[in-house]
């Protein structure tokens, strides 16, 4: 029995070949795989040994010869092949090890040329990987080391590799090529200037057990890259499994708490939409600040954290029937309090590092919506003032806050607040002046009488000056808005009639 071993990713290989000697194995092998094998003492051959022809072309030219395809393609029940090699001298190859040249950690260098860039594609590595996944049912095909092992336990154990086995590793082989190929062809094609194409790679994460209703069948899939704020790279401590609901929201908790990077803060979400934020002096005053501003939306709820959740906070949670509770970090003391709760989900969730370059993607009938993620949030500025009165230092604070809930409401989106917490949210309605009246409406019930003093922020613009009107009724002092209505004006008016203050940001945060 012969295996041929060619990798870049060297690990485990040493250990995989001595098993494979001792199990009565040859071993052929190329260039610096040998070199390795040789030196670690384990028995090899070289390729140009087996082929009677040298590498050629500073190593371009190796393995792509009869004597290799012929022996990995080869059908062992068809007489005519098996006599074939015979004629030519041809002998069987049984195992392959072989993974690719490094070409994606080449491109990801800042200073990649496209000289580096050529050199590191791969010709006879991929070559012999879909020859020996074609002729699977004789052949082992092994590209990720994390199979050595599985591999070797059934040789010892049976003498060979089970069909199921094979079938099962020609499939990995394939899609390491076609992953390989993906790569190269994305950035080559964006040197050529060659329209562009979507190639999209995920790795399966959880099968769910079903989707957004329970006869919708659904699956979770990661990407490659790690990123914060991610549920995919989350390390979940408690409950039961994530729902495709819970993921969606859970990921609309996690966009809102990266907004708010530089201060303790939390947020307590329903159905995508924020049913109380707050900024605090600590993760237990936000979480106060966030209950106090709506107690009875946020049963069923997720919170999400940007600080570390100790035993208080647990303290102040557990009483409330709560789907998830996501942070950063958690004390051991808080985690003894919230896993006491079998069915709450408890996330870590990495939060450090840059989103920047994310897509967001939102399948149509036929088609799929690629967009940059709303990551832009401007900062707010006195100067931006379009009305007779300016927002004091304190109103400027509660505006940043809102301008900043408000773009991870749905549209028509309206966010109420005062003391940099979340009083009221209109989200969804057709029309701004419903969204208003409801995130109005939510405030007042909440505040009562000390409702006079609050913000309001509004995702776009006011088509008409009414959303003014209303909101002065319910003692709002500040808006922020984008702006850019041919109405403008109407709405300004109305502002310096009533005595409020209002910011033009000129820009937009539709969120459909």
């Amino acid at each position: 029995m012969r295996a041929l071993i060619s990798v870049s990713d060297k690990t485990g290989v040493v250990g995989f070949a001595r098993e494979l000697v001792a199990l009565g194995w040859e071993i052929l092998s190329t260039s610096g795989t040998m070199r390795m094998l040789k030196e670690a003492g384990v028995p090899v051959t070289s390729v140009s040994d087996v082929t009677g022809f040298p590498e050629i072309c500073d190593g371009r030219v190796k393995t792509l010869h009869p004597k290799i395809h012929g022996a990995l393609l080869a059908r062992r029940d068809i007489p005519e092949h098996m006599a074939q090699l015979e004629a030519n001298g041809i002998g069987t190859i049984d195992l392959v090890c072989v993974n690719l040249y490094p070409f994606r950690e080449t491109i990801a260098k800042k200073d990649v040329t496209m000289e580096d860039a050529i050199e590191h594609i791969d010709i006879g590595g991929p070559s012999m990987v879909r020859s020996a996944a074609k002729n699977w049912q004789s052949v082992t095909i092994v590209v990720d080391p994390d199979d050595y092992q599985v591999v070797i336990d059934e040789l010892k154990s049976e003498g060979k590799t089970s069909p199921q086995t094979r079938l099962k590793l020609s499939a990995k082989a394939y899609t390491h090529t076609a992953e390989y190929d993906m790569a190269i062809s994305s950035w080559m094609r964006s040197r050529a200037g060659l329209p562009e194409k979507l190639f999209l790679e995920y790795d399966i994460c959880q099968e769910l057990r079903y989707g957004e209703n329970p006869h919708q069948a659904a699956k979770f899939y990661k990407t490659l890259e790690k990123v914060p704020y991610s549920l995919a790279g989350a390390r979940q401590l408690n409950g039961k499994e994530l729902s495709y609901n819970n993921i969606q929201d859970a990921n609309a908790a996690l966009n809102i708490v990266r907004e708010f990077p530089d201060e303790p803060f939390a947020v307590g979400l329903k159905h995508m939409n924020p049913c109380g934020a707050a900024v605090g002096k600590d993760a237990a005053d936000a979480w106060k600040k966030v209950y106090e501003g709506d107690k009875t939306s946020i049963f069923g709820g997720i919170v999400a954290f940007n600080r570390e959740v100790d035993a208080e906070v647990a303290g102040l949670l557990k009483p409330i029937f709560l789907e998830i509770v996501m942070a950063p970090s958690f004390t051991a003391g808080a985690l003894e309090i919230l896993c006491s709760k079998k069915n709450l989900r408890v996330l870590e969730v990495d939060m450090e590092g840059s989103v920047d370059g994310q897509k967001s993607c939102v399948s149509v009938n036929g088609g799929l919506l690629v967009q940059d993620q709303d990551l832009k949030t401007c900062s707010l500025e006195a100067g931006q003032a379009v009305t007779e009165n300016r927002p004091t230092e304190e109103q400027m604070k509660d505006l940043e806050f809102v301008w900043k809930i408000v773009k991870h409401v749905k549209s028509n989106a309206i966010a109420v607040g005062k003391d940099r917490m979340l009083y009221g949210v209109g989200a969804g309605q057709m029309n701004r002046v419903g969204s208003a009246e409801i995130a109005l409406k939510e405030a007042a019930a909440t505040l009562g009488t000390s409702q006079t003093g609050c913000v309001l922020a509004s995702d776009a613009f006011f088509p008409f000056d009414d959303c003014v009107t209303l909101a002065a009724s319910y003692g709002v002092t500040a808006i922020v808005q984008p702006g850019g209505s041919i109405r403008d004006e109407d709405s300004i008016r109305k502002c310096n009639e009533l005595g409020i203050a209002m910011l033009f940001t000129g820009e937009r945060h539709f969120k459909h």
